[in-house]
């Protein structure tokens, strides 16, 4: 007997996983009724808490951030009024991952042998995401669409027995020379903190998570990692259809685009999560500091399509004997943009960035925006080789789509985080020097979108799987 995706009865598996969920279930020994506690409920998260309680665990999963019905709300308060910053649930923290304000791709390059990455898809459509996502070459949900299918999800591992606590933050991990023996856990809004006993522990943080890596450090083997910066740019979307599609363009969905050049300092300069239709939020998570991502509904309707356009960054430009430098990189011209904005998302004309000259007069449409937005100056936020190789990148761009590198697109500073400034370092069982703490997903520097996290998940619960099969 076998489980659908709904947690009822079926005589049919879904895909073909490493176990299916008949032989899963089958087989598991006596002793499966272990406490899996996993951090994050983002793509990493939710799915290998949904895959283990397919498979006949019961896994409870701690999320810092609120469930996707208040943190919705929170953070519409915080793009009207940019004090309101709540630093554990917010674009970034919060029920759903960063994912839930994006524009909820599902395209990866990542290798499959094994038919995960159709496994998600299936999963997301059964639960309310567009049927078209299952043979679409570039399927995408939308942010709009992709909260209620994370709110089923986390529907069905409550139906199947697992637990999600919201607002619950992972404080601390107490090992032994076994392993992971337990987790000290603090109720962000009552403040009360619970000891949870803890045999397997999966990290499923998110990208942003640094005071976890600040406390994980202690414990865990880590590294620096690869990753870039850049801003935020913004074109009509007309404008891009045009240059994609031709004079039918009006005919056809709003068009996207990827660009990459090698600048003459050898850096790599390119395009990263480009929002057809979309918006530019302010993605911030911590007070004094400005970080921006794009976002689009399932429609795509907005009047502009944005991107980042960054520059690779290596932990040879942040040499510091230290595992987090990369994160203390990132925090640095994130500062530096949030005073330049005063708090405001800070904005400024290519071409007067290119003169370091304080843009003035920005027009509403120019800059389809959630958050606050003020004109600024920002030049000299950045280190001289990421100003001149961006600004190489733009007039590169310039020639592939008309347009692109004029001097009246405007940039929004800053986009910083690309992805994990620090990889925690698993072996071939997906644990850490830790027995028992599964590192996973885009936090730990393993995946990079939605599917890839997804897909991390599902191959961490079969690794913990692997270890009640008869």
């Amino acid at each position: 007997m076998a489980l659908n995706l709904k947690g009822e009865n079926t005589d049919d598996t879904l895909v073909k996983l490493k176990y299916d969920p008949e032989n899963q279930m089958r087989n598991l020994s006596q002793d499966s009724k272990t406490n899996i506690i996993i951090t994050g409920a983002g793509p990493a998260g939710l799915f290998c808490g949904y895959i283990l309680s397919v498979c006949g665990f019961k896994p409870i999963i701690i999320e810092q951030g609120a469930c996707i019905e208040d943190r919705v709300l929170q953070v519409e308060q915080f793009w009207k009024d940019h004090n309101l910053l709540n630093e554990f649930s917010n674009v970034s923290f919060g029920e759903g991952g960063a994912g839930t304000f994006s524009d909820g791709k599902l395209n990866t390059t990542i290798k499959d042998k094994n038919g995960f990455i159709g496994y998600v898809k299936k999963v997301f459509a059964r639960y309310g995401a567009p049927e078209e996502i299952e043979y679409l070459d570039k399927p995408h949900i939308g942010t709009d669409e992709l909260r209620n299918v994370i709110i089923n999800i986390r529907k069905a591992i409550e139906n199947n027995g697992g637990k999600v606590y919201f607002n619950t933050f992972l404080k601390d991990i107490n090992v032994s020379d076994k392993g992971i023996e337990s987790i000290n856990t603090l109720n962000v809004i009552t403040k009360e903190e619970e000891t949870m006993q803890c045999d397997r522990l999966v990290l499923a943080t998110g990208h942003s998570a640094r005071k976890t890596y600040a406390m994980l450090k202690e414990y865990l083997d880590m590294e620096k990692k690869p990753f870039a910066v850049g801003f935020r740019v913004s074109h009509p979307q007309k404008t891009i259809d045009k240059s994609q599609y031709g004079k039918e363009y009006f005919k056809l969905p709003a068009a996207d685009y990827k660009l990459r050049y090698h600048a003459s300092n050898g850096r790599s300069v390119f395009s990263f999560c480009m929002c057809p239709g979309g918006y530019v939020v302010n993605s911030s998570t911590d007070k004094g500091e400005m970080v921006v991502n794009g976002m689009s509904n399932h429609g795509r309707d907005s009047l502009n399509a944005n991107s980042a356009i960054v520059v690779n960054v290596t932990p040879e430009d942040f040499p510091e004997d230290d595992v987090l430098a990369g994160v203390r990189f990132q925090k640095k011209y994130e500062k530096l943009a949030y005073q330049a904005g005063n708090g405001c998302m800070p904005v400024q004309f290519l071409g007067d960035y290119k003169k370091d000259s304080k843009s003035e007069n920005i027009y509403d449409d120019a800059v389809v925006v959630k958050g606050e937005y003020t004109e600024a100056n920002l030049r000299n936020i950045y280190p001289e080789y990421i100003e001149d190789a961006f600004i190489e990148g733009m007039d590169y761009f310039n020639n592939i789509i008309e347009g692109f590198g004029g001097d009246n697109v405007p940039l929004i500073g800053v986009e910083t985080r690309t992805s994990a400034p620090v990889r925690i370092i698993r072996d071939e069982s997906y644990q850490s020097n830790v027995s028992g703490i599964y590192p996973c997903g885009e936090g730990a520097g393993y995946a990079g979108g939605i599917v890839s996290a997804a897909v991390d998940g599902i191959r961490v619960a079969n690794a913990i799987i692997d270890n009640f099969v008869r």
